[in-house]
């Protein structure tokens, strides 16, 4: 039951009895000495309620609790999830939530190559909750509000410094491990642990955006220049490689002619079979000559024809 409970049920109660020991056995009014003591009764019950209602106090999940004394100061216990009991008016409970809470954090600073560059991170951080007297003491209670900001900033900007305003793009996995590991080692310093740290948002100047646009626009025109230049290159080498063998048959059928003045006759009978298979598959009928065929074997030189009669 809570402080509140106890405290209604024990003026309910004391209105009872005020009323019965006000009240006669016969039914006539209260006396004087009747109702003076229901009325010290109600008091002193109510009295009884506030003070236990004043003497508890209620420890909720995800939270811790310090007690502090106007005689002693900030006690040594930290108190877990539940209620627990105080010293009214002398004592105070002070509340801490411990569970992790997310917060971004902005900061604009510079890199290596004098770029300016707006980096947001975010933490989960909880304070350490076997080190909340000393938090109490030196930070209070808002202690995110009086140390995250400031060593955020500070990390980020000597990390940052670090590396030239590409190198974070294409590095940016050891930027946040580099800021990750330095930002746990500065914030335990505060009795403060990080759950996570990570980069949200990683912003340039206009003028630097621009630029990199500019290369990348510039790079890729190059490289479509040079696939320009080499597709022509091979081109021109399989024009070159047509020509050569071309110019190399036509040199061995010169050389063959040549020596064998038989060869074109055989070329031509070749031919002539060649065409008379084409026209004996069609399906009109065509008379064919030895002049269509070309076979016009007068024209032969006279060797040729007397090695043919010779066959």
């Amino acid at each position: 039951m809570s402080g509140r409970k106890a405290f209604e049920t024990a003026m309910r109660g004391a209105l009872k009895q005020a009323k019965s020991a006000g009240s006669n056995a016969g039914g006539a009014g209260p006396s004087p000495k009747s109702a003076i003591m229901g009325t010290a009764a109600v008091l002193a019950l109510g009295g009884a309620a506030m003070a236990l209602n004043a003497s508890l106090f209620n420890v909720d999940g995800g939270h811790r609790a310090l007690k502090y004394s106007r005689l002693f100061g900030v006690m040594d216990t930290v108190y877990a999830e539940g209620t627990h009991i105080l010293i009214p008016w002398v004592e105070r409970a002070i509340i801490y939530d411990v569970r992790a809470k997310p917060r971004n954090v902005a900061s604009l600073t510079g890199t290596k190559d004098l770029q300016m560059v707006n980096i947001t991170i975010r933490v989960l951080s909880r304070p350490q909750a076997d080190k909340l007297q000393t938090m109490y003491r030196e930070l209070g209670t808002d202690f995110d509000e009086r140390v995250l900001p400031s060593i955020v900033n500070e990390v980020l900007k000597s990390v940052v410094a670090q590396f030239n305003a590409s190198q974070l793009i294409t590095q940016r996995e050891k930027v946040s491990r580099l800021i990750r590991d330095n930002l746990l080692k500065r914030a335990l310093k505060f009795n403060i642990v990080l759950d996570d740290v990570s980069i949200t948002h990683v912003a340039f100047s206009p003028e630097f955006t621009s630029a990199v646009e500019a290369k990348q626009i510039a790079q890729q025109e190059a490289q479509r220049a040079a696939f320009v230049v080499e597709r022509a290159h091979q081109e021109k080498q399989s024009i070159i490689i047509k020509a050569e063998g071309e110019a190399k048959s036509a040199q061995m059928i010169g050389e063959a002619i040549k020596g064998k003045p038989g060869f074109l006759a055989l070329r031509q009978i070749e031919m002539a079979q060649e065409i008379a298979g084409v026209v004996a598959a069609s399906s009109n009928r065509v008379m064919l000559d030895a002049n269509t065929l070309l076979l016009n074997l007068s024209n032969l030189p006279a060797e040729e024809a007397a090695t043919g009669k010779k066959k």
